[in-house]
């Protein structure tokens, strides 16, 4: 990832997280460790943290906490915008994310 070099956010996870985050829109903490190959301990740190200083906004789903950047930040279009130059250079981050599966599997189909 090219977003090694600096950190603008704090920490790297923390930033490598809102780059995730801006790619999928929306997710949940297992999902981005998964995509970053990160522990998912990590993740939900940098989650909170983000959470706290108002960059990301969670909302539970069932038993699932989802998060997406948070559309009340002062900030928002310029965070987003900021975001999408940042993820620009990130090849790797955004062929992973491609490979995700986002939808369930059709019952009965083989894995």
């Amino acid at each position: 990832m090219v977003i090694r070099q600096s950190s603008p956010f704090g920490g790297r996870t923390r930033t490598e997280t809102l780059l995730t985050l801006r790619l999928l829109d929306e997710s949940y903490a297992r999902e981005i460790a998964r995509v970053l190959r990160r522990p998912v301990s990590g993740v939900l740190k940098a989650l909170r943290s983000l959470e706290a200083d108002a960059l990301v906004a969670g909302r539970d789903e069932g038993r699932t906490r989802l998060f997406l950047l948070s559309p009340r930040y002062f900030a928002y279009a310029e965070l987003r915008r900021y975001l999408e130059r940042l993820t620009e250079p990130e090849d790797d981050l955004r062929e992973r994310i491609g490979r995700l599966r986002r939808r369930p599997r059709k019952i009965g189909k083989r894995l």
